[in-house]
C-alpha cells in the first residue's frame, strides 16, 4: 500500500523570526498562532500544507548535520501552485516588494506558467500555474 500522508510539514532554519513573519505576510500569506512562539511560527500554504520557519538555533537541535547557508547553497527548492498566471505574478510581486530576490526570470509554456523568487532568507520558490483543461482537450 503506497503511503498517503494527510499533511505536509516543511521546516526551514530563518535568521530573524519576526522579520520572516513580515516577508510572508507581505506576500499574502497567514500564520497559526497556536505554533508560534519566539523560536518558530506555522505558515499556511494551503488546506493541509505548511512551513514552519525555525529560527537557526532551534533548528539545529533537529539536525545534527550543518545548515546550510540559503544565499550561497541550495538545499530545497520549493513549489507552489496558483489558481491562474495572474496569481503567479501577484505572489512575486509581492515577495519581490517585501525584499525577496529574483530568482529565474517568468516561465512561459502555453499549458504551465511559473516565476520564482528567493525569501529573505535566501530559500528558493517557485510558483506556477497549470492549466489543466490543456490536458483534458486531449482525451
Amino acid at each position: 500500500m503506497a503511503i498517503q500522508a494527510k499533511q505536509i510539514y516543511v521546516n526551514l532554519p530563518v535568521k530573524d523570526l519576526q522579520e520572516s513573519i513580515d516577508f510572508f505576510t507581505k506576500i499574502g500569506f497567514a500564520f497559526n498562532p497556536q505554533f508560534t512562539d519566539q523560536n518558530a511560527t506555522c505558515m499556511v500554504i494551503g488546506e493541509n500544507i505548511f512551513a514552519m520557519l525555525l529560527v537557526e538555533p532551534f533548528f539545529q537541535t533537529f539536525t545534527s548535520k550543518e545548515i546550510v547557508n540559503a544565499r550561497t547553497h541550495t538545499e530545497v527548492i520549493l513549489a507552489i501552485s496558483a489558481d491562474s498566471r495572474e496569481q503567479v505574478d501577484e505572489i512575486v510581486n509581492n515577495a519581490l516588494a517585501a525584499g525577496g530576490q529574483p530568482s529565474k526570470e517568468k516561465q512561459d509554456h502555453g499549458f504551465m506558467y511559473g516565476w520564482s523568487f528567493q525569501d529573505i532568507n535566501g530559500h528558493l520558490w517557485e510558483v506556477t500555474y497549470m492549466d489543466e483543461s490543456a490536458f483534458e482537450q486531449g482525451e
